[in-house]
Formats: C-alpha cells, structure tokens, sequence
C-alpha cells in the first residue's frame, strides 16, 4: 500500500506520462486571451451537424482523433477511452465511444470530469492494467443552456454570477512510458461530495469553491507539500466570483493561494466585456489543460501544476424541486522533470 498517501491520494510509482493532447473550441472561446493556443476553432456553433448535440459528439469524438495523433498511438491500440460531459446519459462521450469503437468508462463528474478521467486513468496505467488510455469530456453552450436552464430562443437575461457554459472539448493521452521531459501524472487526490447549501443554479462558483478548497486542503494535508510547492494550483471553472470565494476559505485555514493560482473559467473568457463571471462546464478546465498549460509544460515554461477541476452534481429535476447544489472536485498533480 505504499502508493497511498493518507485516505485518499494516491502516488503513482510507475510512469504515467502524457503523450499528447488536443482542444477544440468556437469563435466565442476563440476571442479571449487564449485564442491562438486552440488544435481547432469551429466555423460556428453547429459545425456543419443538424443540431448542437450532434456537434458536440463531433467534437468530442474530433479532440480524441486529433488527440491520438500527436500521442503517435492508432485507436486501435488505446486500451480504455475514459470520458464523461454534462449531457443526460452522457450522450456525447457515449455516441462518440460507439463511432470510436473503443473500450469506454463512462465518467460523470460533472464540470469535475476531466481530472476525474485523468485520475482513473492515472491508475488505470499505474497499476499495469493499460498501456494507452484516452481521457476526454466536452461542453457546448447551447446544449447546456437547453438542458439546465432556458432555450436560448427565449433570451433570458443572465444574472450577476452566471457563466457562460464553455463550447469545447478536450482530450489527454495516457501512456506508460514517455520521454524525459514528457509531463507526468505523478500522484491524485478524490474529492469528497461536499454541500454548503447552495441552491443558486446561476451560482456555480460558490456551490463548488467549497468543494475545491476541501480537496486542496487534503491534498496539501496528505502529501506534505504546500500551495507554493506547484508553479501553478488550477483550478477548472469557479469564475471570476467563485475563484475569490476559493482564495477566502482558503486563508481562513491560513493557507494562501494568490500569488500561483489561476482558474480556468475566470480566464478563458477574460476581457470580453458581455460575458459576466467566466466560463463553466467540462469543456472549460478540458480545453485549458490540453491547449495552454499542458503545452507550457512541454516547451519547459512550467514544471509543476495541481489541476484541480470541480463539478456541481445537480439536475434539472433537482433544481426544481428546491435540492441545494452539492459538488465534488478531484486534485491531479502534473509534473515535468525536465532533461
């Protein structure tokens, strides 16, 4: 057992290395500060499909074959295909899994599912049970909007701490051995359901900062290691009002985060004055690690990062019927050793 560190993180002895990864996004995303850093930018929302569901399982399905190319792995040899997104069922990642024709683990960690798959397949790998493993999710704005909230058609004003739910799929390849300098997945921490009683649908980063900070807490707990240990603490979609509420509950365990930490839906949308509080869903954090930090880390710009995405577990029937918010997120450390 000596891979455990306390209850629930994990250190992974073997090689788990990231091999190659893709992101996909349209002009919206496209138009913030990371732009230039997108595999693909969609000609618009529906992407040549008949409805926004269909595009998203083309882009979820197109960030794991662009995705694979770059790892130099054929499908045929990917051992698992781990992935979830935020649609009933999770229709997106299972449709693509069927036109994939690979083994699939259907993952639903809501916005949180990209670390979730990053962990699950961490250990996959880790523990000799595969060689190659895909880890993908996806998120489209119109999908969420008609499934969670109101058809667009309606034209419903957003409130102050609304995100827009980010339209993009990302996707990481696994694999047992790499180069020296290749970013590895190097130890995991499981977030707990955690529940402040949030019942805002259109406060999803005070529903989940809570969240976040328990699993850092543990982390950092667990593994001995502090906040300025990592270049970079990430996390996946708490937005611009979400992330401050982070950084409080943070300090009120004397634990300070400013000076390296950096949220991903705070950022993607950063500058564009008609969007309020960031971006959200599971394609936010997704698109971020695979385009920009992921590639940082291959250049040599960043060594050490602790992606830490985070999911509100509700449902529309939830919502309605008055359920608070609870939500998870999960804690993966990414390292690169360099030459």
């Amino acid at each position: 057992m000596d891979k455990r560190l306390g209850e629930r993180t994990v250190r992974f002895k073997n090689g788990v290395y990231i091999k190659g990864c893709a992101s996909i996004v349209e002009k919206t995303e496209e138009k913030g500060p990371f732009g230039e850093y997108f595999d693909v930018v969609m000609s618009d929302d529906l992407w040549e499909e008949e409805s926004w569901e269909k595009t998203e399982r083309k882009m979820f399905r197109t960030a794991v074959d662009i995705a694979s190319a770059k790892a130099g792995v054929e499908l045929k040899d990917i051992r698992y295909l781990l992935g979830g997104d935020l649609l009933n069922q999770i229709i997106s990642a299972s449709f693509s899994a069927r036109d994939l024709s690979l083994p699939f683990i259907g993952l639903y960690g809501a916005c949180s599912t990209m670390s979730e798959s990053l962990m699950i397949g961490g250990m996959l790998i880790d523990g000799g049970f595969a060689d190659w493993v895909a880890c993908a999710t996806s998120s489209h704005f119109a999908t969420a909007e008609r499934q969670y909230r109101f058809p667009l058609e309606l034209g419903t004003p957003k409130t102050p701490t609304s995100q827009r739910t980010v339209t993009g799929a990302g996707a990481c390849i696994l694999a047992e051995s790499g180069e020296r300098n290749d970013p590895k997945v190097t130890m995991c921490t499981a977030g707990k359901v955690i529940d402040f009683g949030v019942k805002d649908a259109n406060n999803m980063g005070a529903a989940m900062a809570p969240a976040a900070a328990e699993t850092l807490i543990t982390h950092f707990e667990e593994t001995d290691r502090k906040p300025e240990d990592y270049d970079m603490i990430i996390t996946g979609d708490l937005g611009t009002f979400g992330s401050e509420v982070l950084k409080d509950l943070m300090k009120d365990r004397n634990i300070r985060i400013d000076d390296n930490y950096r949220d991903c839906g705070a950022d993607i949308y950063r500058g564009l004055k008609d969007i309020k509080c960031g971006g959200s869903g599971c394609g936010c954090g997704a698109v971020m690690l695979s385009a920009y930090y992921i590639r940082k880390m291959m250049e040599g710009e960043i060594s050490r990062i602790l992606f830490t995405a985070t999911g509100a577990l509700l449902s529309p029937t939830s919502s309605q019927q008055g359920e608070s918010i609870p939500s998870i997120a999960h804690a993966v450390a990414i390292e690169r050793e360099g030459e």
